[in-house]
């Protein structure tokens, strides 16, 4: 590289040169072609980078606004502060969490006031992490983590759409389509759905209740996702990628949360991800590695996981979703937190291009 180029590159710092290169976009690193290929369209890339016979590495890249944050981690707060805060942090979008920020009854809710205070923060509510499909145990179950109590437990049916009941079966129904029609409000892309039990004795039972759901999700182009969590259907990629081919819509399939499938159950994320590839509808993201027999989360870059791996896979595969993190550490407080979550994960991905 020439001194002039070498000095026209150093000029800025690594993530702002590589910004202005993707034109606005995240740059991830991968395996093959040569760097300039991928340097894209703006005028000045080809004078950026070194000459393709030098480099051995291709580059993809993909629209930051894509990259959203979980507001899980601030349900202490009120919506209003939580999406300060996650705007603050840099995101343009918001996964919003149903407990506090997020209920699906209107009288305890309020879409029209909920979706303003997010415009007012400049926010999107790409998706609504909620738990139709589950009923009550879905909750219970996902909160059972977190140490949490369900509000409002009397609005729900007891297993979802593993229930014994037509009648709670019918009403689970009608309260999938209202999270959808939420979803539809909001602008969102994706919803987030709980299995049932998640047992895979009842997985044959769920698949029409689902069915119907996805035909009118399938109206109002959202989708409906269910995340890789604990030991039952979730939790097991083959038995993920059988819900999703029985139910047979582009509209219904697995959240891949590669943190998760190592936590929960010791699962390779990367066969994983190879397995539920065509079913991948929506993203969950945190770090997380091996300590003695178990698993601990971690600071992005402090884990095992190699997310510039998995964004590339998932790009090739035409994947179309967003990247949402999720921020579920203690130190630092939240409140620092998805900040700092935010920054080290772009930075995993200019520590891509460096090596």
């Amino acid at each position: 590289m020439s001194n002039k180029k070498r000095e026209s590159k150093e000029s800025l710092s690594r993530r702002d040169f590589f910004r202005e290169a993707g034109k606005g976009a995240l740059v991830i690193s991968c395996l093959s072609m040569g760097l300039h290929q991928a340097c894209g369209k703006g005028e000045e890339s080809s004078d950026q980078v070194e000459d393709v016979a030098k480099v051995k590495e291709k580059i993809s890249v993909i629209d930051m606004a894509r990259v959203s944050t979980c507001s899980i981690a601030l349900n202490h707060l009120s919506a209003d502060k939580a999406f300060e805060i996650i705007a603050a942090a840099g995101h343009k979008k918001v996964d919003v969490h149903e407990k506090i920020h997020f209920l699906l009854f209107e009288d305890l809710c309020d879409p029209i006031e909920l979706k303003a205070t997010a415009e007012k923060h400049g926010l999107l509510i790409a998706n609504l992490a909620t738990y139709p499909g589950g009923g009550l145990y879905g909750r219970n179950f996902m909160y059972s983590f977190h140490g949490w109590k369900v509000p409002h437990p009397e609005r729900f049916t007891s297993f979802g759409f593993s229930s014994e009941d037509l009648e709670e079966l019918k009403t689970e129904l009608e309260q999938v389509k209202l999270t959808i029609d939420r979803a539809s409000f909001f602008g969102s892309r994706a919803i987030r759905v709980f299995p049932g039990d998640d047992k895979y004795e009842t997985l044959d039972k769920m698949v029409p209740w689902f069915k119907r759901a996805a035909e009118y999700a399938a109206e109002k182009k959202i989708y409906m996702a269910f995340e890789n969590e604990g030991t039952g259907i979730s939790g097991v990629p083959e038995q993920c990628v059988e819900l999703a081919e029985k139910v047979g819509s582009p509209y219904f399939g697995v959240l891949y949360e590669p943190g998760n499938l190592m936590f929960d159950t010791g699962t390779d994320y990367k066969k994983a991800l190879e397995t539920m590839k065509h079913h991948i509808v929506h993203c969950h993201f945190k770090d997380c590695k091996p300590v003695g027999d178990a698993y601990e989360m971690q600071h992005f870059g402090e884990g095992a996981i190699d997310f510039p791996w998995i964004v590339q896979k998932l790009e090739a595969i035409g994947y179309k979703g967003d990247y949402a993190l999720e921020f579920e550490l203690h130190d630092p407080p939240p409140e620092e937190g998805i900040k700092k979550f935010h920054d080290d994960f772009l930075a995993l991905f200019d520590k891509a291009i460096n090596e």
